[in-house]
């Protein structure tokens, strides 16, 4: 693989998209330059499966470089190879959803969210790998296999966007699409040293959906820049008849420059969310970044939300969302599916009414005990995982600084507490530990507030460029 070839592989989506459309880059050449990649990596790292084959791939970029002539601006990612996600229904692949139970599941339709990025003028090749049904921020299952850190083999991607994330920080892929229920798009940006933003909650349309008005499931971009993730954003937002929760917005708004001052913008300064258990390695890369707020002219200040109720409204409501979606699937399935799924599906079906009519009353406490704080401090920075990326396989650690974890998901706190806010919420590169592996930071900001928190990711970003970095096996490329 030429080096050519590699840098193509790194250009920004934004700038992908000029040279597209501009007529200096055919989409035959960008698919030629990732397929590349794509078979030079994936073996490796397991994050693309359900691959069209090369010869179908390029006959697809062949067909948008016949488009392009005719086209009148309205696909601007026409051209671009994508790689949906496996929780997304993609008419043409299989929607597995990580589990044996779907593996021969073709879907009819498409989601809204498919269906958008296609007009866009995405060209599907494939889809990007996930936990089984989505559950634990560890990309395993029984149907591909792992997936593999981008910066070290033998660590985990994370989850449930970990092949979306370990596509795009290898290059495979310009930017993905994702998910996040309690950290799924933050948690694997966060792992392999890209950008992933989990929008305010109706931003997206997140249909088709058991639970439309439910809030805490969201979908939004990976990429490997806020820039690029604010284009990306501009794609995927906006309201549709199909999904009644997703609310009125302006999506051009997040393809505008992102610049402005943030001078005497109040921060609520606190890695561990006020108490959380955090692995020594991930608090020293933190630290020393209330500096660069401190730089752009903000007011940093230790202080925390008050979030307590915030593991009860989560733990309740994830379950019975989980047994809304998948008790059908217990009688006849349950050998398949990993145990923590049996066990989340099973707990949620144990719910009484009382206990989620409780969750939901307190949800509405925490988001007014909210809004009243970020009355003074609008913006809350902290860690978005609580540990660095662990290894490949361990299904979900055990332990943080030699506190017990009681559950598979309990050692993420630091990403589903900020889900029960609705939030937007997006995790930026900020450093390395000792051994090589990333660490972001996660700036959180007031509802409906996106554009503010992708200015200033954007803010932090160009501070601090860690992001501009690659990972060493994507990076190296045989001579020739």
């Amino acid at each position: 693989m030429s080096a050519a070839d590699t840098e193509l592989c790194f250009t920004s989506l934004r700038r992908l998209c000029e040279l597209l459309h501009s007529g200096k880059l055919s989409a035959r050449e960008l698919m030629a330059a990732q397929l590349q990649q794509i078979e030079r990596l994936n073996p490796r790292l397991n994050a693309i499966v359900a691959k069209l084959p090369d010869s179908a791939c390029l006959r697809l970029a062949d067909e948008a470089d016949e488009r392009r002539r005719h086209d009148d601006g309205g696909t601007p990612l026409l051209g671009v190879p994508w790689a949906f996600k496996d929780l997304e229904p993609a008419t043409g692949f299989p929607c597995t959803r990580g589990s044996l139970v779907y593996r021969d599941d073709y879907p009819a339709t498409d989601s809204v969210l498919v269906a958008r990025l296609r007009r866009a003028g995405a060209l599907p090749i494939g889809k990007t790998n996930v936990p089984e049904l989505g559950m634990g921020s560890q990309t395993y299952n029984a149907v591909y296999g792992t997936t593999r850190n981008a910066w070290d083999q033998t660590r985990t991607a994370g989850g449930s966007s970990g092949g979306a994330a370990v596509a795009v920080a290898c290059g495979m892929l310009a930017a993905a699409d994702g998910s996040d229920l309690g950290g799924s798009v933050r948690n694997p940006a966060n792992f392999n040293g890209i950008v992933g933003f989990r929008p305010s909650s109706g931003l997206v349309p997140t249909a088709p959906t058991l639970l439309p008005f439910l809030g805490l499931s969201t979908k939004g971009p990976l990429a490997r820049s806020v820039a690029d993730v604010a284009f990306l954003l501009s794609l995927m937002a906006g309201p549709d008849p199909a999904d009644l929760a997703c609310q009125p917005s302006e999506p051009a708004a997040f393809a505008a420059p992102l610049e402005r001052s943030f001078r005497g913008m109040r921060i609520a300064w606190c890695p561990d969310l006020g108490g959380l258990p955090l692995d020594r390695r991930v608090r020293a890369v933190l630290e020393p970044q209330r500096r660069i707020f401190e730089a752009l002219g903000c007011i940093v200040e230790e202080t925390a939300p008050d979030l307590s109720d915030a593991d009860e409204i989560f733990l309740v409501l994830r379950a019975w969302r989980a047994w809304t979606n998948y008790e059908a699937l217990l009688p006849a399935h349950r050998a398949t599916l990993k145990p923590e799924a049996v066990e989340e599906i099973e707990r949620g079906g144990q719910l009484s009414g009382a206990e989620v009519s409780r969750a939901m009353v307190h949800h509405a406490v925490l988001l007014e005990r909210l809004r009243r704080f970020q009355r003074s401090h609008p913006i809350i920075v902290c860690a978005v995982n609580q540990v660095p990326p662990f290894e490949a396989e361990v299904h979900w650690p055990t332990a943080i600084e030699g506190i017990q974890m009681d559950s598979y998901i309990a050692w993420m706190k630091s990403a589903y507490w900020i889900s029960t806010t609705l939030c937007p919420a997006i995790s930026v590169p900020a450093g390395f530990t000792p051994e090589g592996l990333p660490v972001g930071i996660q700036v959180v900001g007031p509802y409906r507030e996106d554009l503010t928190v992708l200015q200033l990711g954007h803010a932090f970003e160009t501070a601090h460029p860690v992001a501009r970095r690659c990972p060493p096996v994507a990076a190296a490329h045989p001579l020739g």
